[in-house]
């Protein structure tokens, strides 16, 4: 996530004339946000870290360790980026077996119902925000996170399974073509 402030000040709303900001912006840093929703009651567990590197993933995991019950086997959803499975990764895992590791397909992380958290937090804190200082953006994410958890709700998946997997198979079918006429 990138801390941005805008290079100007917006205008603010008034009667006949919506909020203004400027579309140019001045980066300030970044922080890498690592989040687990929990599917059954929709709390989050968020952490930010300077990178995205495998030793970060692992303080991660360590935070969800301490702050689920002990008892419960976790089913954890990521993508298929290489931190997710580094050598240290794994070892740590196969040492806590009640972490059980699920990874969506290249392409699929609307899979992952924590994207629609991500888009949530994008859309009604980071989107118009100004953040001199990753210090502050980070503490934008943090209250977002507070904010949510005090009245957190589950993610209701509507959409019917052969619906999804019809949508899969089609875009799978224009992935292939796109890909066969790159390859003529």
């Amino acid at each position: 996530i990138q801390a941005l402030d805008r290079t100007q000040p917006g205008l603010p709303l008034k009667k006949g004339r919506v909020q203004t900001m400027t579309h140019d912006y001045k980066r300030n840093g970044t922080t890498t946000l690592f989040a687990a929703l929990n599917v059954l009651d929709g709390t989050v567990i968020g952490q930010c870290q300077p990178r995205h590197r495998h030793t970060e993933w692992l303080k991660f995991l360590q935070q969800i360790d301490r702050e689920t019950p002990k008892d419960k086997t976790l089913h954890l959803i990521a993508d298929n980026y290489a931190t997710h499975k580094h050598p240290e990764v794994q070892k740590w895992l196969e040492k806590h077996p009640r972490f059980v590791m699920h990874f969506t397909p290249t392409s699929a992380s609307w899979l992952n119902m924590i994207e629609r958290f991500f888009r949530d937090l994008s859309e009604e804190r980071l989107r118009r925000g100004v953040f001199t200082s990753v210090s502050e953006l980070i503490e934008a994410v943090d209250q977002y996170i507070a904010i949510h958890n005090q009245k957190p709700k589950p993610f209701i998946w509507t959409a019917k399974a052969k619906d999804i997997l019809a949508k899969v198979v089609r875009a799978n079918r224009r992935l292939s073509s796109k890909q066969n006429a790159t390859l003529h």
